[in-house]
């Protein structure tokens, strides 16, 4: 908790004296240039998008987004409302077991589709979308945006026929919307949690995901960024 802590008080510092080395002082040209967001991300989407409708014709093109997490034992902080001046208590643990959570969400909508594995690879990932294409009818086809990790574009990896993969930028998190999920899905139901063992783990992601489906319109409210829809136009 006292990271929490740190935290919002360098949040507080940040504004009132300019976020830089000297108090009163605005950040120069090259640091606003450095983190002003992206104004065309995606840029070559529309067109590789295209390329998919033409290569299946007759088929209808969904847009998904896929990620993964690791959750486990060691757990995190959170944000909780407590007196000025005192720390709140939370659980800590130490051990250090985890079990990861695939996931594919469809931007727009609540459709998504989780599977809860003990690890991030190649095989993992293969099951992953084994799975996930099972979900997909006959006349539609998966187009799948996802970062560039190993286990993702591996050579051992046999993509189902009616999915396609298609690779994010390397080092932008923030063009992907299931990284939204995650940190909705462990800040309101994964902080400051006990779990025994890797089935306890298990257990507590899935509940986790499902209170999270419960949910009547949060997925279509964390994950739909507003230059998706100019992508899938």
């Amino acid at each position: 908790m006292a990271r929490c802590r740190r935290n919002a008080n360098k949040t507080a510092r940040g504004f009132a004296g300019g976020g830089s080395g000297s108090p009163g002082r605005r950040p120069g040209p090259s640091i606003r240039r450095k983190t002003r967001p992206k104004q065309r991300p995606l840029k070559r989407a529309p067109e590789i998008l295209k390329k998919i409708q033409c290569t299946h014709k007759n088929k209808h093109i969904r847009l998904f987004f896929q990620d993964e997490a690791r959750i486990g034992q060691k757990g995190r902080v959170c944000h909780v409302w407590w007196k000025r001046g005192q720390r709140p208590p939370g659980l800590c643990d130490r051990r250090f077991t985890f079990a990861y959570i695939f996931a594919a969400v469809e931007p727009g909508t609540d459709n998504a589709f989780a599977l809860v594995l003990p690890y991030a690879n190649t095989v993992a990932m293969q099951e992953f979308l084994d799975r996930f294409s099972e979900t997909i009818a006959e006349d539609e086809h998966a187009v799948m945006i996802l970062d560039p990790a190993g286990w993702h574009g591996s050579n051992d990896l046999a993509v189902p026929a009616n999915v396609t993969l298609v690779p994010l930028p390397p080092y932008s998190p923030e063009l992907n919307p299931v990284e939204r999920v995650w940190l909705y899905l462990k800040e309101r139901f994964l902080s400051h949690r006990l779990l025994d063992d890797y089935d306890a783990i298990v257990k507590a992601t899935c509940e986790a995901w499902n209170r999270l489906l419960a949910q009547a319109g949060r997925i279509s409210t964390l994950c739909s960024y507003p230059w998706i829809p100019q992508v899938n136009a």
